[in-house]
């Protein structure tokens, strides 16, 4: 830090001597834009404002003097495209010309927002980014002042920047800028909580990327990248603050499908918080057209903390799906010879089981809610929808060993979450010994191996608070949990049944209630139970 200033300096500036000085900065609010851009390979130093404004002539000034003795031959100002910055860099520039030194500045404007061009010109976004890395690696190659300054600004010419939002931002002490009903979105929105060029429905991932990209190429926008087939592109999507790296890289899977999809080449994905918003829950997209010699300096190393270093290679033409191991055959029904099938039972028992599981969904959610996050009705509705959809689409397996077995591949898949592992050990442990004959005895042995794989691998044992059944459901209410979820949760606060036990339990009562609807003779019966 330089002292007295909003200042922050590359703490090795002794090995400045001989090179460029790269300083930018602007308004605070942007984190880690600009101080997190600080390092050999990037910029010398950056002047902060306070919240969205433009910081002190005396601050930027003072940066450049101390820049200067430390060594550099000249100083490069890297200024987004807004009046404040403009006028308190330019008249810093101005005074430390007069003081003898070799400053220039560049002011970059890479919004695609507005279709026609402005007075005021582009504002500066996320893609300042690349122009400080740009900017630093030619520094560091011994590049002089003027023609580390051509080469960025005619950077900055291939290159735009679009951003969309679900909600606004809010200066610290101060109300929200601007207001979005629940269901809209803006687009080309700046990064102060400016207002966009257009509000829209919420939709899709997809769709509101298709959108963002149509804007930012469209031929009746003065503000496009001139992107064709062919060209080869750096893909930056960048969080304004507030969207979780799930949702970030929800939309940089969408970016890159579609610029594939229209025959651009991508060369590079930066996805990460590069220049926020404060808490805005938004996100912009920048494409930089590149050749192999703007790459090279892309790729070039830096020791600046916020610049994530990306795999060296290109996205477009790299393998990024492979074909899974198929499975083995099911056994044929000739390994089977014993009575015969029960398929008609099975199905109207997996019905009631579907139709009671999704009647209970938001009872096992509620009661979730108190021991766990508050989805065990929702994973097991999602169960019965895919047993239903199953069951619709196929004939089902003719005997017990099958059946059971590929209801246990099909909760794995389609359930999730631990309740999907748990049936799915019972029924592929239940399923082994039902391979050899369907008696009785047999059955009883298929339910013990069941829960006996649910017990070892699932580390819970009678009494644990967890999938009991029928009258136990009821008593888990007074257990301790000692398995699953709700064993960190204080026993006082769990006075309601588990909810997997009271799901167990209506399954259980469903198989029952679905036998004894079905014109069953006492052999027939112990198959499908």
């Amino acid at each position: 830090m330089l002292h007295g200033h909003r200042v922050a300096l590359r703490a090795d500036l002794e090995n400045l001597r001989g090179k460029v000085a790269l300083i930018s900065g602007g308004g605070s609010g942007h984190e880690p834009a600009h101080a997190g851009y600080i390092g050999k390979g990037m910029l010398t130093g950056v002047v902060a404002g306070p919240v969205f404004t433009s910081p002190a002539v005396g601050s930027i000034l003072a940066a450049i003097r101390a820049v200067r003795k430390a060594g550099a031959v000249g100083t490069l100002l890297i200024v987004k495209n807004y009046t404040g910055d403009r006028l308190n860099f330019g008249l810093a520039l101005e005074q430390a010309r007069a003081e003898g030194a070799s400053v220039e500045m560049v002011v970059i404007g890479d919004d695609c927002a507005f279709t026609k061009q402005k007075k005021a010109g582009r504002r500066g976004l996320c893609g300042t980014v690349l122009i400080h890395k740009v900017a630093g690696a030619l520094s560091e190659a011994g590049c002089g002042l003027s023609a580390i300054a051509r080469k960025v600004t005619a950077v900055a010419h291939s290159m735009g920047t679009l951003g969309v939002s679900l909600t606004p931002c809010s200066v610290p002490g101060s109300r929200p800028t601007f207001q979005l009903a629940d269901d809209e979105l803006e687009l080309g929105l700046g990064i102060h909580g400016e207002a966009g060029v257009r509000r829209m429905k919420i939709t899709s991932a997809d769709q509101v990327v298709k959108i963002m990209l149509d804007h930012m190429t469209s031929h009746s926008n003065a503000s496009r990248v001139r992107l064709k087939s062919g060209a080869s592109v750096v893909l930056m999507v960048n969080n304004l603050g507030g969207l979780s790296y799930l949702e970030l890289s929800v939309v940089a899977g969408s970016a890159v499908r579609c610029l594939e999809s229209r025959g651009i080449h991508i060369a590079r994905v930066f996805v990460g918080s590069f220049m926020t918003a404060l808490e805005m829950a938004g996100v912009s997209l920048t494409l930089l057209l590149v050749d192999d010699e703007l790459l090279t300096l892309i790729d070039s190393d830096t020791t600046a903390v916020a610049w994530s270093q990306p795999a060296k290679v290109h996205v477009s033409g790299q393998k990024r799906v492979r074909e899974s191991v198929a499975p083995k055959e099911e056994e044929k029904e000739e390994s089977f010879p014993f009575r015969a099938p029960a398929t008609p039972y099975m199905r109207a028992v997996l019905e009631k089981v579907c139709n009671t599981l999704l009647n209970l969904q938001e009872e096992l959610n509620d009661l979730d809610r108190a021991a766990g996050d508050g989805d065990c009705g929702s994973t097991h509705a999602r169960a019965a929808r895919a047993i239903q959809e199953w069951v619709d689409s196929k004939p089902l397996p003719l005997y017990p060993s099958q059946l059971l077995s590929a209801l246990a591949k099909l909760l794995l898949e389609k359930m999730g979450g631990s309740s999907g592992a748990l049936y799915g050990l019972f029924l592929t442990a239940a399923a082994q010994p039902l391979r050899t004959d369907d008696e009785l005895a047999t059955w009883s042995a298929a339910v013990d191996a069941g829960i006996d794989a649910m017990m070892r691998y699932g580390g819970a044992a009678p009494g644990d608070r967890t999938m009991e059944a029928e009258a136990a459901a009821e008593s888990t209410k007074h257990m301790e949990a000692a398995a699953g979820r709700a064993s960190y949760i204080g026993s006082s606060r769990l006075n309601r049944p588990d909810p997997g036990a009271v799901a167990a339990a209506a399954i259980l009562r469903a198989v029952m209630e679905g036998l004894q609807g079905s014109p069953l003779n006492r052999s027939s019966f112990r198959m499908a139970t």
